[in-house]
């Protein structure tokens, strides 16, 4: 029998609302701009008895919670967890039992490195009745406010989402993800900036790939820097970035100089250790 684990030192205790068990969304905020919220999303918040958010969840979209609701930080970040997961599992069940509406928000979609599944997992096994509220994720929100498409005809043919953030080094088959003719996403990786690169030109990328660093994606303080694989070498040191940032690799992140769009209140920074031409994709346009 699993042994059950109380609600960690510092968090209220909810109080009973309902003789039945209560129900559990685990809702995805976006990449940041509220704009950016499903309508589902917004009727959860609005409608909850508490809300569970994460680090990632932005002043815009907490200035939106209900005023008379609990809410109660329950965010990650690097070598700082401000509750343990298997902790925050429990607290998730132990709201929903004494029947409220728990609504658990996390940047991003809750089943693209935003550990939902594991949570959803502890509900289904204690009989939580759960539901699942997708948000648009990091990867496509953020390179669009970017006017970085993540695929383009004749340049690239697919993406691939990973992950930077392990508890060791990434152990990837770098020289398939070296090889493949994909936009490369990296997550959670702006302290593995050396290790990924270092990986990928040494199983066979071309060191001049061309790299996109988006910094606050979608929000107002969102910040671009272009550059190379190769200048990764140096790791986050010429650049000066702070998480979330988002790690984008591959060709079509050239045309960000003819496509971006929204540059909220913080100037383009580009870095390049030499100008990119811009891309014409008539060279490359198949009928």
């Amino acid at each position: 029998m699993k042994k059950k684990l109380s609600i960690q030192t510092g968090y209220p205790k909810p109080e009973q609302t309902n003789s039945k068990p209560g129900k559990v969304y685990l809702v995805g905020a976006g990449p940041g701009a509220a704009e950016l919220l499903t309508v589902k999303a917004l009727k959860v918040i609005e409608s909850c008895d508490v809300i569970l958010y994460d680090n990632l969840v932005s002043e815009e979209i907490k200035s939106l919670f209900p005023a008379n609701i609990s809410k109660l930080f329950v965010g990650k970040m690097k070598n700082l967890h401000s509750v343990a997961q298997q902790n925050l599992n429990q607290i998730l069940v132990d709201y929903a039992m004494k029947g409220l509406k728990v609504c658990r928000l996390k940047g991003g979609d809750p089943f693209i490195f935003g550990r939902g599944s594991e949570e959803m997992l502890t509900l289904k096994e204690n009989n939580i009745d759960v539901e699942i509220v997708p948000g648009i994720t990091a990867a496509s929100g953020c390179t669009s406010y970017a006017g970085i498409p993540l695929t383009h005809r004749g340049i690239s043919q697919g993406c691939t989402f990973l992950t930077g953030h392990t508890e060791r080094d990434p152990d990837f088959d770098w020289q398939a993800i070296a090889k493949l003719d994909h936009t490369l996403v990296f997550y959670m990786g702006l302290s593995k900036l050396e290790f990924i690169s270092r990986n990928l030109v040494t199983q066979g990328m071309d060191a001049d790939t061309p790299v996109a660093l988006i910094e606050n994606g979608s929000r107002p303080s969102q910040k671009v820097v272009s550059t190379k694989l190769s200048d990764l070498l140096n790791g986050n040191s010429n650049h000066q970035l702070k998480s979330p940032c988002l790690i984008v690799i591959g060709q079509t992140t050239e045309l960000r100089e003819q496509l971006q769009w929204f540059e909220g209140d913080s100037p383009v920074n580009n870095l390049q250790t030499e100008k990119l031409a811009p891309y014409s994709w008539k060279r490359t346009m198949s009928a």
